[in-house]
């Protein structure tokens, strides 16, 4: 080997791990931040319904709602998100107050049949909370999402989910939250 091959050969391991850096640096995906309100939250349940999002996506598997609710909240409950409520009936508390770690349940409507169920990661004030929920956006997580309560007579019975900051959108009937706790 000659001295000018004896160079490109030094240099060639060091460019090539730089180049890999930069391609992972660069194909990876942001991941959100968990740790933004710790309070009254499980971390650890949302840490593991985040890598079970991860695991999903990695297969190129579809990331729905139920089974992020279940995960990060405990509630164990199957089925598409529009009969949780009914099912949570006996088994778990149900109401109309926002709790911290309380499911979220979405009644079905036309443009969605199947419901939606998210989890209360916040309770700002009496009529603003923040959520955790999968696939609002298709197949993605949003995490500490703002919803108002629009209802007229403050129950929860109607709310706008903040789906880009600061924009709201439409109405969406809401059936209430079940509570993580089971009733005896």
């Amino acid at each position: 080997m000659n001295v000018t091959g004896a160079r490109r050969a030094r240099l060639a391991l060091p460019l090539l791990c730089v180049m890999l850096t930069a391609t992972a640096a660069c194909s990876t995906r942001p991941q959100p931040d968990i740790r933004y309100a710790s309070e009254g939250i499980d971390l650890n349940r949302r840490a593991m319904a985040l890598r079970e999002v991860r695991t999903l996506q990695n297969k190129g598997a579809r990331v729905w709602c139920v089974p992020f609710a279940r995960n990060a909240s405990g509630i164990e409950i199957r089925g598409n998100a529009n009969t949780w409520w009914g099912k949570a009936a006996g088994l778990y508390g149900r109401g109309r107050e926002p709790v911290v770690g309380a499911v979220m349940a979405f009644a079905a409507t036309s443009g969605m049949s199947m419901g939606h169920v998210a989890v209360v990661s916040e309770v700002v004030t009496d009529r603003i909370v923040r959520i955790d929920h999968a696939n609002w956006s298709r197949n993605k997580v949003s995490l500490g999402m703002t919803v108002e309560d629009i209802s007229p007579r403050n129950d929860w019975t109607s709310v706008r989910v903040e789906s880009t900051p600061g924009a709201f959108g439409k109405a969406y009937p809401l059936n209430g939250f079940i509570y993580p706790s089971r009733v005896n």
